[in-house]
């Protein structure tokens, strides 16, 4: 994917590197964004949630997470951060693990993503990953939605001006 690249940046104020995710304007509900910030105040990930169910929750959150950050770090059958967003949005506090995983080609445009298929225990949520010729890894959650590979095709990188703080 060559057209992800690294941003610099002398005092972060929002990530610096591109989000990969779903143009708000293609979206018809509403949409939010949530930074992860680390204490030395750069940031560890992006988060947008996409909600169709008119407030009652996301039906989508797509995590953009750098190297490094510590939500990539977890235990043997533990959700992504993006799916226990999800859960938590939701109210569904019932516990969720990834029962297994399978890898499968994908096409985005000219690139060819090996996408990690996470089956969990919660048969509602649906849950995949790739990562990004730039290091970051790319999570999709949904809710009571299949992701298709459709779905890919519709993935691009937002502007850094969404995601500027003060």
């Amino acid at each position: 994917m060559s057209f992800l690249r690294r941003r610099s940046a002398a005092t972060p104020a929002g990530p610096d590197f591109d989000v990969l995710a779903m143009d708000p304007g293609d979206w018809p509900g509403d949409l939010g964004a949530g930074l992860l910030p680390a204490p030395d105040g750069s940031c560890q990930g992006v988060f947008l949630r996409y909600d169709l169910f008119g407030g009652r929750g996301p039906a989508m959150i797509i995590g953009n997470l750098p190297e490094g950050s510590p939500a990539r770090e977890l235990a043997e059958g533990q959700v992504p951060f993006e799916v226990a967003q999800l859960l938590a949005a939701l109210g569904h506090d019932e516990p969720v693990e990834v029962l297994e995983t399978e890898d499968t080609p994908v096409m985005h445009e000219d690139n060819l993503l090996i996408v990690r298929r996470l089956k969990c225990s919660e048969s509602r949520v649906s849950c995949t990953q790739f990562d990004r010729s730039d290091g970051v890894l790319v999570t999709i959650a949904s809710w009571d939605r299949p992701i298709t590979d459709d779905l890919y095709q519709l993935l691009k990188p937002l502007p850094a001006e969404m995601f500027q703080t003060g």
